[in-house]
């Protein structure tokens, strides 16, 4: 078996089929679900996939963990449900790994997404670059590789923003990477030692459906994110969430030029700015609880008090340590990431 596609999901009826269908050049389809209340598992199952149901949530990374154990392929594609793999990219894929580019590519299949495609490979050259099916095997073959990535935003691909080229290291070789036990903002790690590339095609990320979708995701995301900062002992003030805040709209407006994505890079600077303003507010409460709690012994953290809540799903998005959904990359610096 040459190729194992990996998948975690909750409640990703309107992508699952789609996505799958994107990669079905794959030898098997793995999904590992955290308790979808839609029909998303008898849809993969549909699709052909195995499927696995979790009672609990482990978080993102240790989720994607449980998924690569039960992969059998000799190379391993981790997909968030909401990216689809472009013909391109599935022909790359194929040429680096050595299988049939042509298996499960039909003259109709991807056709949805070949204009996508295009409107990515036309915004920036040297991308979406197709490699004919058929072709051998790439001669500098390498353990795992980055895969760029083309992100869509209520009608727009954006192309700022700190939002592309945002690779993402997503295709390796099984039992050579591992994902990092993050809860949230996880990444593909090597075991040992390991010869990584880039990929010229890219995916292409349908990441919120509307305005709801992106602000429910940095709240979700702003919680896990002041969680891990709480476990490793950092502390915030009131001034540090308006300065992190206001930095964060600076970084994505100007600096990484969001104006130039119209009015959806207005939002996504503005919701990336409350995000990471929420994040740092939500430690400032955390460590004032805990100072509570220290004058009462016996007590634990409440979370609900401080406006923290169980994180469950995500479509994956997607950067390295503690980042806003809307950012695409650290507080500390350009990514990417993730």
């Amino acid at each position: 078996m040459k190729l194992s596609v990996i998948v975690i999901t909750k409640n990703e009826a309107a992508h699952i089929v789609d996505c799958l269908d994107s990669v079905s050049f794959a030898d098997e389809f793995i999904v590992v679900d955290s308790g979808s209340t839609d029909n998303t598992v008898e849809l993969a199952r549909d699709m052909g996939a195995t499927v696995l149901q979790t009672a609990d949530w482990p978080g993102f990374g240790p989720q994607k963990n449980r998924a690569l154990d039960l992969a059998q392929g000799e190379w391993v594609l981790s997909i968030d449900a909401d990216e689809r793999v472009t013909p391109e990219l599935a022909a790359e894929i194929c040429r680096k790994i050595g299988i049939d580019a042509g298996k499960g590519l039909g003259a109709d299949a991807g056709t949805s997404l070949e204009a996508d495609a295009r409107i990515g490979a036309d915004a920036v050259p040297g991308t979406g670059a197709g490699v004919a099916p058929g072709t051998s095997r790439d001669t500098d073959a390498r353990d795992a590789y980055e895969i760029p990535r083309l992100s869509e935003f209520c009608g727009r691909f954006i192309r700022h923003s700190g939002w592309w080229p945002d690779p993402v290291l997503r295709l390796f070789r099984r039992g050579m990477g591992r994902f990092t036990d993050a809860a949230v903002h996880e990444k593909v790690v090597p075991v040992g030692t390991w010869r990584a590339g880039r990929l010229n095609a890219h995916f292409i990320h349908y990441s919120y459906p509307n305005l709801d979708a992106l602000i429910a995701k940095s709240n979700r995301y702003s919680s896990d994110a002041a969680m891990m900062m709480y476990a490793r002992g950092k502390r915030a003030s009131i001034f540090s969430a308006l300065g992190h805040g206001f930095w964060t709209f600076i970084r994505i407006y100007l600096i990484r030029r969001g104006f130039l994505d119209g009015r959806q890079g207005v939002v996504l600077a503005v919701t990336a700015a409350a995000g990471s303003f929420a994040r740092y507010a939500k430690l400032m409460f955390l460590n004032d609880e805990e100072k509570r709690l220290a004058m009462r012994p016996g007590k634990r953290l409440d979370q609900s008090a401080v406006g923290l809540n169980d994180t469950g799903s995500r479509a994956a998005h997607p950067a390295p340590t503690v980042a806003d959904p809307t950012e695409h990359s650290a507080d500390s610096g350009p990514q990417r990431r993730p």
